[in-house]
């Protein structure tokens, strides 16, 4: 395997990429992903909308403000400019991008991607010690910030990283650097597979990990998944709650969209029954949110709300068979289920319209191949546990990171899910991998826990880990958010045990429930067990 020359002239990120022998297998069947040798995606989603499109075309929207293709199109280049003029980077210098989700934050971003440089977009809410091991790990040379987020920047420890702000209206902020810019600027020369950005995986203990994505694969995921089964069209809103920091989000709010020559309306922030809200009043018409948004909308009664969408997608944790039913129900619409990874970009299993079997995530991604394995790689029959593997245009490069070897196998991008694949070749979540709950020889999905539990008229959440026992090696623990004016108590334990024996094999039922007000999410949705798995050895302790 060979790469193109580079254009970059730091050469941090093509010098800690893995050795070519622990690369997943790259195969690019569609002809849609059979890219030049020489690209550059800004250019690709960007400047070639608007000799397409026109630059009067909408394209990105706020609840107070919208954004034409040529208004965005004006200000990369201009970011572009402030960053090589005022600041000196160079092709491969790597730019941290830190704000929530508005137009300034995705126009930050093409302009790094202009300039030839690697974008390290970064979670708002991270405190300064995260932060500081993120900039450890990828030596930005330079920080582009919300003026409202500047604090936790400022006194992170990376002394050589140099910090611009946007939003505040100081004199020598952003907006005001890039006002006093040409708007246009030749963008870099890159090559295909020139890393274009890092993204930092979630819910990772211990190192973060940071993964490579090219030029390329930025295209690539709407080549697949946006194109194939998505589907959108030219007239469409999209919107959603995922943070641009995350892959699932950069790709349902900014790639895809553009990619279509669509509009994006971007929230800072949103409770289910605003996003809802939003919808309605922007005519929003593909959604991109949780599973637990989708269930939190009907909760509020907020479905009619929804009447103009024609598109839902949902991804970052299992999507329950339960709530695609009743939100159809509510709405008429089938969502979207999809599974991706920060190591493959995006989504790679899914399903839309009539392909859809509520409760199964889908099929492989035209474009993608999966198959289940068991711990030695070998193929396990249909019906049977293993582990998720897949292929396609995209895969997992950990920037200097000997996990490579843990996640890619014999050329196979080893995911960490458990999945069964049935006889039409659909994908069925079990768990994560590190989520089944051995308990007296018995193997207890908690996802699986998790879906007997919430369809109980009386749960509103609930997450479901494994708690270390004496007796049993461990036994399953339920965090039980309970609906509104209800309290917890013994009968109430005892009435949700016995519903999930009623439910679900006996042996699975929770031996231990706990009633909290909220559960620990991330940004887009994310449940995050690890927390909840050291917090209940910690109550054991």
């Amino acid at each position: 395997m060979e790469l193109s020359p580079s254009a970059h002239v730091d050469t941090f990120c093509r010098d800690r990429l893995p050795p070519f022998d622990l690369w997943p297998q790259l195969h690019f069947d569609l002809p849609e992903l059979r890219y030049p040798e020489r690209l550059n995606c800004a250019a690709a989603l960007l400047d070639d909308a608007v000799a397409r499109w026109g630059a009067d075309r909408p394209c990105l929207l706020t609840p107070t403000d919208s954004w034409t293709y040529g208004d965005l199109l004006r200000r990369a280049n201009q970011v572009a400019r402030v960053l090589t003029e005022d600041f000196a980077v160079r092709p491969g210098n790597r730019v941290l991008l830190r704000g929530p989700n508005n137009p300034w934050l995705v126009a930050a971003w093409f302009g790094v991607m202009k300039a030839g440089c690697v974008a390290v977009t970064t979670m708002p809410l991270l405190r300064a010690v995260e932060l500081a091991q993120l900039c450890e790990i990828s030596l930005p040379a330079v920080a582009v910030c919300d003026h409202r987020y500047l604090e936790e920047l400022q006194v992170a420890d990376a002394p050589d990283m140099r910090i611009v702000a946007y939003g505040g209206g100081a004199p020598d902020d952003l907006a005001a650097r890039c006002a006093a810019k040409e708007a246009t600027f030749q963008n870099v020369d890159t090559a295909a597979d020139d890393v274009a950005l890092i993204g930092f995986t979630s819910g990772t203990t211990g190192r973060p990990k940071a993964t490579l994505h090219f030029h390329r694969d930025v295209l690539a995921n709407a080549d697949t998944f946006s194109r194939h089964v998505l589907k959108p069209r030219p007239d469409d809103v999209f919107t959603g709650t995922p943070p641009l920091a995350f892959t699932f989000g950069l790709g349902g709010l900014v790639v895809f969209p553009l990619h279509a020559g669509a509009a994006s309306l971007l929230l800072e922030q949103a409770t289910p029954d605003q996003l809802a809200d939003h919808v309605a009043d922007h005519g929003v018409t593909v959604l991109f949110t949780a599973p637990t948004a989708y269930r939190a909308i009907m909760a509020a009664g907020k479905a009619d709300r929804l009447a103009k969408l024609r598109r839902c997608a949902s991804a970052g944790e299992a999507l329950p068979a339960q709530v695609w039913e009743d939100f159809r129900t509510a709405t008429g619409l089938r969502i979207i289920d999809g599974i991706g990874a920060t190591e493959m970009l995006h989504v790679f299993i899914s399903a839309a319209d009539d392909d859809i079997r509520p409760g199964s995530t889908g099929r492989p991604v035209p474009g993608y191949r999966a198959r289940v394995v068991d711990e030695a790689g070998e193929p396990v029959p249909d019906g049977e546990p293993g582990l998720l593997a897949v292929t396609g245009p995209t895969g997992c490069r950990y920037l200097d990171d000997p996990r490579q070897e843990t996640y890619v196998k014999e050329g196979w991008n080893i995911t960490g899910d458990t999945y069964v694949r049935d006889a039409d070749g659909y994908f069925w979540y079990v768990a994560r991998s590190d989520d089944m709950i051995v308990s007296s020889g018995y193997n207890i999905a908690g996802p699986e826990v998790e879906k007997a539990l919430v369809v109980h008229p009386h749960v509103e959440d609930c997450a479901v880990v494994g708690v270390p026992d004496e007796r049993r090696g461990m036994i399953v623990k339920a965090y039980v958010v309970l609906k509104p004016g209800l309290t917890g108590g013994v009968t109430t334990v005892k009435e949700l045990q016995d519903h999930v024996k009623r439910t679900i094999a006996p042996y699975k039922y929770p031996r231990a429930i706990e009633f909290v007000a909220d559960l620990p999410r991330t940004s887009n949705g994310k449940l995050q067990r690890a927390e909840l798995r050291s917090r209940a050895v910690g109550a054991a302790g």
